[in-house]
């Protein structure tokens, strides 16, 4: 790995490298505040997946975490996809192994499982489903579901009970949660409420139950921005992941953005999306590593769902 001498203007020779490389910077609304000043496009994993296909980049530098860059290579396989830390995880991810799942629905063939994938998952998770989903379209996506078939929804079952709440439609669902969002509690939600009593709650679906209850709106994060965009509300109380507030105060310049807390901390900051730094980018974008490789068949297996997802959407 190359390091550049910390006098050297990082922003100066990125800009130079992402064009040397006809490269594209995507970040996600988690990521650190300078990564999100210096990429092209700021946004939720499969919208950046999607921005990088419209350009004519031939480099894809993803500051994500591992799942996302890997989404960005089913939809874009002839480019070069570069992740600044592989070891950017995704608890989320991680509850989910291909294995288990594989086990899991050979287990119970009977069932005849129609998989919704929420698409913080692996390539092998998409591949082994039926169709992905995301936050935004969630609800959508399974209102389309074949009403005869059973569905198993993976790998979130925080997102999986709300959509059932707006559906009404069972499901089971796999016993995964994303470790930032449980860690908003009741208490703590309740608590910064007190401290300001004029301001409304916006909570990312992935929150447990007993903190969705408290919440004003329940929504993805891009839709996060049109909440508090739109909002009569100065105060907002925005229960997600800490760096999204950076590109909510972009967004709503007169609104008074309170990170939801904790019980341990002020404000909740994913380890994994923080593993990505000014340094890292430099150096993949340099060395065009770590790059995400796939098996083609794996990738054209976790394409299809994708396109589900899309022509369901519409």
């Amino acid at each position: 790995m190359v390091n550049i001498a910390p006098s050297v203007d990082l922003t100066a020779a990125i800009g130079r490298l992402r064009e040397e490389r006809n490269a594209v910077i995507l970040a996600h609304n988690y990521q650190v505040p300078e990564i999100q000043d210096i990429a092209d496009f700021v946004g939720d994993s499969l919208g950046l997946a999607y921005k990088a296909r419209e350009t004519d980049a031939e480099v894809i530098a993803f500051c994500g975490v591992h799942f996302m860059a890997e989404t960005a290579k089913i939809i874009n396989p002839t480019k070069t996809v570069v992740l600044p830390d592989k070891d950017a995880g995704c608890s989320l991810e991680e509850s989910c192994p291909a294995d288990e799942l594989e086990a899991f629905l050979n287990e119970n063939e009977e069932n005849n499982y129609f998989v919704v994938a929420y698409i913080n998952c692996s390539a092998r998770v998409k591949a082994l489903s039926d169709v992905i989903c995301t936050s935004g379209n969630a609800v959508k996506i399974v209102e389309s579901v074949p009403a005869d078939r059973k569905i198993l929804f993976v790998p979130d079952q925080n997102l999986g009970s709300w959509v059932m709440e707006q559906t009404g439609r069972p499901m089971d669902l796999w016993e995964g949660a994303c470790y930032v969002h449980v860690e908003f509690t009741r208490d703590s939600i309740n608590a910064i409420k007190r401290d300001h009593p004029d301001a409304v709650v916006v909570a990312h679906p992935e929150c447990t139950y007993a903190v969705r209850l408290l919440a004003d709106e329940i929504c993805s994060t891009e839709k996060m921005v049109h909440f508090c965009r739109q909002s009569e509300a100065k105060n907002i109380i925005v229960v997600t992941e800490a760096g999204m507030l950076h590109r909510l105060q972009k967004e709503a310049p007169n609104k008074n953005l309170i990170p939801g807390p904790t019980d341990n901390c002020r404000c909740a900051e994913c380890r994994f999306m923080k593993m990505n730094t000014l340094d890292k980018l430099h150096d993949c974008l340099l060395n065009l590593t770590p790059s995400i490789e796939l098996p083609e068949d794996i990738r054209k297996k976790a394409e299809a769902p994708i396109l589900r997802m899309l022509e369901l959407s519409k």
